[in-house]
């Protein structure tokens, strides 16, 4: 995976392969793009409670909010136009005062 910061937004570009399966996607390359928008949090509680407004507004929750591989929370979901979304609290990026996730030694 690659990384690279962008103001407040980080272009992480992930295999195809690894996306969908860490998403609960299947990639069948007709129904997902193979491109996913994260949204980071400042804590699980807040993953929580994004996750549970997508499902409220008819999302498809395509993984339920847990521990991940990296030390983090998250869940995932389909919006109502089919794009997915990951909701992440993940300790090792920050977030500034305007809530903009800032990437490890850039802080500051």
């Amino acid at each position: 995976m690659e990384q690279r910061q962008a103001n407040g937004v980080i272009l992480a570009l992930w295999g195809r392969e690894k996306l969908g399966p860490d998403l609960g996607i299947p990639d069948d390359g007709a129904h997902w793009s193979g491109i996913a928008f994260a949204h980071n949090v400042r804590s699980p509680e807040e993953v929580h409670e994004v996750i549970e407004q997508a499902r409220t507004n008819g999302a498809e929750i395509t993984r339920e909010p847990a521990d991940t591989f990296y030390g983090g929370y998250a869940g995932a979901f389909r919006d109502l136009d089919g794009h997915a979304w990951e909701i992440a609290h993940n300790p090792g990026f920050g977030l500034d005062d305007d809530g903009n996730i800032v990437l490890p030694g850039r802080e500051g």
